[in-house]
């Protein structure tokens, strides 16, 4: 395994596998990895011959500097856990590196990036466009793996790729759970015992939620999800919706075609925490 720091190292180590007609699968990380990330590493070393991940907290995507401070840094450990699956390229470059100087494009992801994530958090996905756009110009890849917990961020991102017309699959990886539900993400070594083993409820009100569908209109449903995680004292919702799989347009009925999923946004204590559940 190699660990590269450098925008050129890459570059050429990827001609020369490109030459070897080597397809490249790449999985973008902001480090801290957990099951979750690995779970993307080992369906990228499934798929293609060749496995890049890269550990870089994008400084762009954070509307909150206070997040961006707080947001856990455990390069060694990464390392250490890349190596172990013998992930084949590590990219861990500086913010200098992948920004010489300021990124002031503007992406406009149209309808998906009003709602949900885009809604709560102005700025975020235009950040996303940025780095992985910069990403995949430097990687190249074939095929990009990326976790469904950020159900929304997949629809960005294939809308970018659509956008710039790289030739690039993106694909969606199931969900990783903790073994009380909580869906894998690093923020949840930020949380306390307390905060962390609430949290698991999320997930459980997702699932109960599922049963209630046929029978609950779209609205009380919405409500019944919010009051059941409100109800627990660790927790509160910021919110709750339910969209089209491919759209993200807001489902009003459960008659209207095509898949849904429930999407929540729930703090535990100062910990922001998503989760989704497709139906």
């Amino acid at each position: 395994m190699q660990v590269l720091n450098t925008k050129n190292e890459v570059i050429n180590l990827i001609d020369k596998f490109k030459k070897e007609q080597k397809t490249i699968g790449f999985v973008p990380t902001m480090g801290a990895l957990h099951e979750g990330h690995l779970s993307l590493v080992e369906e990228a070393k499934k798929n293609c011959d060749v496995t890049v991940v890269s550990i870089f907290v994008n400084p762009t995507q954070f509307n909150d500097p206070e997040d961006l401070k707080r947001y856990p840094r455990t390069l060694e450990n990464d390392v250490e856990l890349l190596h172990s699956l013998d992930c084949d390229i590590v990219f861990a470059p500086s913010v200098q590196e992948i920004y010489p100087e300021p990124d002031t494009r503007k992406f406009n992801f149209g309808y998906l990036e009003s709602v949900m994530e885009g809604a709560k958090r102005p700025g975020h996905f235009n950040g996303v466009g940025q780095v992985v756009s910069r990403l995949f110009d430097i990687v190249r890849p074939d095929k990009a793996f990326f976790g469904m917990k950020d159900f929304q961020q997949i629809a960005i991102i294939k809308e970018m790729v659509r956008q710039l017309h790289y030739d690039i699959e993106i694909v969606p990886c199931p969900i990783v759970r903790e073994e009380s539900g909580l869906a894998r993400s690093s923020r949840n070594t930020l949380l306390d015992e307390e905060h962390r083993k609430n949290a698991a409820h999320i997930y459980a009100t997702l699932k109960k939620a599922h049963y209630l569908v046929p029978e609950t209109g779209v609205e009380q449903l919405k409500q019944w999800i919010t009051d059941e995680i409100n109800d627990n004292p660790f927790l509160e919702v910021e919110y709750v919706e339910i969209v089209d799989s491919e759209t993200l347009k807001v489902v009003k009925d459960w008659n209207e075609p095509g898949k849904k999923v429930i999407c929540v946004a729930v703090y535990a204590g100062k910990i922001r925490l998503i989760d989704n559940i497709v139906l």
